[in-house]
């Protein structure tokens, strides 16, 4: 009877955690949303592209390059580089820009090490263009991304953009598996109202939506384009938009990037709980899904894996042994790639497993807004 208990358990566990995806699913099947909701027109409004930078002496020349190199009227190009290292990452972007007549540089050199959010602040009130974009020094931007995302923000509703990560550098299939499915739900989101997630490679927002983000954020991009909603623009994903970033499959090596990021959103959602119930459809759909996937479902996750464990030892130590390998064969097998189709199901359960343990540390008091270098993942980078 016991054994039949944990089943029956089990059972309605899984259920009730998939009911808000199965609803969303439903909503996308429904709505079939594509590409960008905002209605967008060719703009060449002024630019300024935001770089923060910390010890990135590898590979911060790459990245100028690159920035040098867009799609986009270079006379209407600022970059403001807000810099906190200790190696000679600030040598060098004087250096790059010595010869240069256009984009104009704006350096900002901090005395010490403040933390991601509050840098950005003081990025942002340097910025003078009427576009103010964000970039990541460990990422890669489509050619024509400017472009793109200025055609988005030339929708007055609109007041920030957000695009895709097309190619995962350095080939993690875990990662690619979870953006393809959030590409999708972000598509949907943006189509309802607005999307919640903006990701660090590429964001761009109209300069005069800009407001302060909290000094210990540590999701500044999508607390921003947050913020940007509740002033009563919207925040959109354009999948047109395409950057890349590196990224790991191993599953200890994910808890370091991926942990830090979840417990940003997850913070986040806390802090601007006054929202649920508000704002259309932001706060009467997308902020409930994400309260749901961020907040409540990887408990339940963690708690109908506890529950198959408990319910297989009590039919026996054997049965037991054999959902803890399976489990562990699971695991193993997806931080390889080697799940085949079901690849993308484990790669939302792994950010499940973040997105619990971003739970567990925000308890315990941790998150400041500093971040660390992943070296190996700069690898990427150097080529």
């Amino acid at each position: 009877m016991r054994r039949r208990g944990y089943l029956a358990g089990a059972v309605g566990l899984l259920s009730l955690t998939g009911l808000p995806y199965l609803a969303y699913l439903g909503a996308y099947a429904l709505k079939r949303p594509h590409g960008s909701p905002a209605t967008k027109r060719p703009a060449e409004p002024t630019v300024s592209v935001v770089l923060p930078t910390y010890n990135e002496q590898r590979i911060v020349e790459s990245k100028l390059e690159e920035i040098v190199a867009l799609e986009y009227p270079l006379e209407k190009v600022e970059v403001v580089v807000v810099d906190s290292s200790d190696d000679r990452t600030p040598e060098l972007v004087e250096a790059f820009f010595r010869d240069l007549q256009a984009p104009t540089l704006t350096l900002i050199c901090e005395d010490e090490r403040r933390g991601l959010a509050p840098a950005l602040n003081e990025a942002y009130a340097a910025a003078s263009g009427e576009m103010v974009v964000k970039t990541d020094c460990d990422s890669r931007i489509d050619g024509n991304a400017l472009r793109e995302a200025a055609a988005n923000l030339a929708d007055p509703a609109v007041g920030a953009v957000t695009g895709r990560n097309a190619e995962v550098l350095g080939g993690s299939g875990v990662e690619r598996g979870y953006r393809d499915v959030q590409a999708l739900v972000q598509t949907l989101e943006s189509h309802l109202d607005s999307t919640l997630i903006f990701h660090g490679p590429f964001c761009a927002f109209e300069r005069e939506a800009i407001v302060p983000i909290d000094e210990d954020s540590i999701a500044d991009d999508s607390e921003l384009a947050l913020k940007i909603r509740k002033g009563g623009k919207r925040a959109v994903f354009d999948p047109a938009i395409e950057y890349k970033e590196a990224a790991h499959s191993g599953f200890a090596k994910r808890r370091k990037q991926k942990d830090r990021r979840a417990m940003g959103l997850v913070r986040l959602l806390w802090r601007q709980r006054d929202m649920l119930g508000g704002y259309g459809a932001y706060g009467r759909a997308v902020l409930p899904f994400n309260w749901w996937f961020m907040v409540v479902s990887p408990w339940l996750v963690v708690s109908l894996c506890g529950l198959l464990l408990v319910g297989g030892l009590l039919a026996g130590l054997l049965p037991g042994l054999v959902v803890l390998a399976g489990g562990l064969l699971t695991v193993l097998l997806g931080s390889r790639d080697a799940l085949g189709p079901l690849q993308p199901l484990y790669a939302v359960f792994d950010t499940q497993v973040s997105l619990f343990r971003a739970g567990l540390r925000l308890l315990g008091g941790e998150g400041d807004g500093t971040w660390e270098v992943d070296l190996e993942l700069r690898e990427v980078y150097d080529d």
